[in-house]
């Protein structure tokens, strides 16, 4: 599925296992390089970037939706699907710009495609930037885009056990947002034992409860991004990017 991390590729021997590894690590550095960079030029800009990541099927689409009708932001996203402009047309018709990059068999975005899509965005007029990542709760994880904040969607019918299934991915969050809160009374799922579950594995991670549908808990998701963004920007690895474009 993907020809980059090579979650593709069926596991191999021994002798070619550190081969992967070098270049795996390659790959990740210039990743890590081109991060860097989209990180200094938000700040150069006094913009918040929000890495959104969750399965399909979460609302992060609904969750932007509505983040944008708020009204209280000057608001871009960068749209990661394998296939359609179908989120970035949703994101237009909400009213704030955004780019579709289509990924085709890639499962994730990283930092260049990113850089390349900032670029066509009025980042001059922007407060808050989202990237909504392709719908995966594996490879995304592993990629640094040059987000400030990184916030894991997720919802009742995906199970409470989905923290522990998926630790790296709920690790990296700074935020974990339950979407479709409003679901709660109709499906077994344990609200207790998800919030420990996330707690175990990340225990610095806030969490919102909110419905993008009905508007309930919305209210805390907005007090979080006014929160991210009155705070100064710290980066995630602190390597100095080259001046480039």
């Amino acid at each position: 599925m993907c020809d980059v991390c090579g979650c593709d590729q069926p596991p191999r021997a021994a002798p070619d296992a550190a081969r992967e590894i070098a270049v795996g690590e390659r790959l990740l550095a210039v990743n890590d390089h081109a991060a860097a960079h989209n990180r200094a030029h938000f700040d150069a800009r006094g913009l918040l970037a929000v890495n959104l990541m969750g399965t399909p099927g979460a609302g992060k689409t609904a969750l932007l939706e509505a983040t944008i009708r708020a009204g209280r932001w000057r608001v871009a996203v960068v749209e990661g699907d394998q296939a359609t402009a179908r989120d970035s047309a949703r994101i237009t018709a909400a009213g704030a710009p955004a780019v579709q990059i289509e990924t085709g068999l890639g499962c994730h975005l990283d930092a260049a495609q990113v850089h390349d899509a900032a670029h066509a965005l009025p980042a001059d007029r922007l407060d808050l930037l989202f990237i909504e990542n392709v719908g995966n709760l594996v490879c995304p994880a592993l990629f640094d885009l040059g987000e400030h904040r990184r916030v894991v969607v997720t919802s009742p019918t995906e199970g409470e056990d989905k923290p522990l299934k998926y630790p790296p991915m709920f690790r990296a969050a700074d935020l974990v947002v339950l979407n479709k809160a409003d679901l709660l009374p109709h499906v077994p799922f344990d609200l207790a034992a998800w919030r420990e579950h996330v707690a175990t594995v990340n225990p610095g991670a806030d969490v919102v409860l909110l419905s993008a549908l009905t508007g309930a808990g919305m209210d805390s998701w907005l007090a979080a991004l006014a929160a991210a963004l009155a705070e100064p920007r710290a980066p995630r690895r602190g390597t100095a990017p080259e001046a480039h474009r």
